[in-house]
């Protein structure tokens, strides 16, 4: 174990991050004073701060953000992606900006306050990011405390014994527990969220940890959208008599998790009903289809991924947050890899050859990130009309 018992505070450092190998670092504390566990990855978005922070894929994660100028929008009640923040802390550059946005209703700090989530400024994110780079995703634990008075080597045993993500199942802590029906269409400027009042087909999502702009980009595509916990059975989905079943995004090692979601998604592919998957949501369809997952030396997150669709060669843009993925060479005979990530080679999603199902690693909604990739909830619904 590393000795830091003769490790002293620095003037005026009011937060730090203890890693797992025993790498120190000291910045200036934001948001709730408090301390939070986690793996610190990195994500070089430029917008979107509040929807990263409450997307539930982030769940048990501590989020070390590139862009310097976070803040600046402010917060509100329209842009999060769950009730409560699913990460576990940021790291920042800068300190927090203020807001300089017509649609702020809250300064970030105050709205972190909130909700109980520690972060940390002051941090050289470039050295950060490379370090994560080399080194991959690291365990660590953030601490801020105003007073400045840190127990170094308690921190640094409650970190290395963090187990980490790897067979971690997170989605039943992000699922609902109570079966809902969503309606909520897409924002529009001057508008606001709309309401799908006439849907033509009746879908079914599982939620692994749903972000609510997915819900809403399935609820304008026409769908009646009914949420069901993640550890909902087949029998009890397909009682529902849905047109398509929807399995969602979410947290954790889809090995762990797929422990009671594999069987269930095996089932309902015998019932031969189109079905849509997105990111953790994707990596246990393929797991029910025979394939393998692996964790990532980095995973992926971000907002300018680019994805190739190996059907039509078409290069899409597009916005990702995972760090486990399904192995490539794992296929079987009837399942085809549809598409692959120009970053690094690694599968970006898959179809079936003989059925209506297929599925992306990265996230179409564009909550946030670019709109490239709406296309697959029509595609979704036209597997549905083909199918009726």
């Amino acid at each position: 174990m590393t000795d830091l018992s003769n490790i002293k505070t620095p003037k005026n450092a009011t937060a730090v991050i203890v890693m797992a190998d025993g790498t120190i670092l000291w910045g200036k504390g934001v948001g709730a004073p408090t301390k939070n566990i986690g793996e610190i990855c990195f994500n070089t978005a430029m917008t979107g701060y509040q929807e990263i922070l409450t997307d539930p894929s982030y769940a048990g994660q501590i989020i070390t953000f590139t862009f310097p100028h976070i803040g600046n929008i402010g917060t509100n009640e329209q842009d999060i992606e769950s009730a409560t923040p699913a990460a576990r802390g940021l790291i920042l550059r800068e300190d927090i900006t203020n807001p300089a946005s017509w649609r702020a209703a809250e300064h970030l700090n105050e709205w972190l306050k909130a909700h109980n989530l520690p972060g940390i400024c002051g941090i050289d994110t470039r050295a950060l990011t490379r370090y994560i780079r080399d080194n991959g995703a690291q365990n660590g634990i953030i601490c801020h405390n105003p007073k400045g008075d840190f127990d170094l080597e308690a921190l640094h045993k409650e970190a290395a014994a963090w187990p980490g993500l790897k067979n971690m199942d997170l989605a039943k802590d992000v699922s609902c527990t109570k079966t809902y029906e969503w309606d909520e269409t897409t924002w529009a400027l001057g508008e606001g969220f709309g309401k799908q009042e006439k849907p033509q087909y009746n879908v079914v999502a599982v939620d692994f940890g749903a972000k609510r702009n997915i819900l809403r980009c399935l609820a304008q595509a026409g769908c009646k959208v009914t949420v069901v916990p993640a550890n909902t059975n087949a029998e009890d989905i397909l009682a529902f008599k849905p047109d398509g079943i929807f399995l969602s995004n979410g947290p954790g090692d889809p090995e762990a998790t797929g422990a009671y979601a594999v069987p269930m998604v095996q089932e309902l592919l015998k019932s031969g009903t189109p079905m849509f998957g997105i990111c953790l949501g994707h990596q246990i369809l393929a797991r029910a289809l025979g394939c393998k997952t692996e964790k990532m030396h980095l995973g992926h997150r971000g907002a300018n991924h680019p994805v190739k669709d190996l059907k039509t060669g078409t290069v899409e843009i597009t916005s990702q947050n995972h760090g486990f993925c399904v192995v490539s060479e794992s296929f079987p005979k009837n399942v085809e890899p549809s598409h692959v990530s120009l970053f690094d080679g690694s599968n970006e999603g898959l179809r079936v050859k003989d059925k209506p199902v297929f599925s992306v690693q990265y996230h179409p909604e564009a909550s946030p990130g670019p709109q490239d990739s709406h296309y697959l909830f029509e595609r979704f619904v036209e597997n549905i009309k083909a199918a009726g």
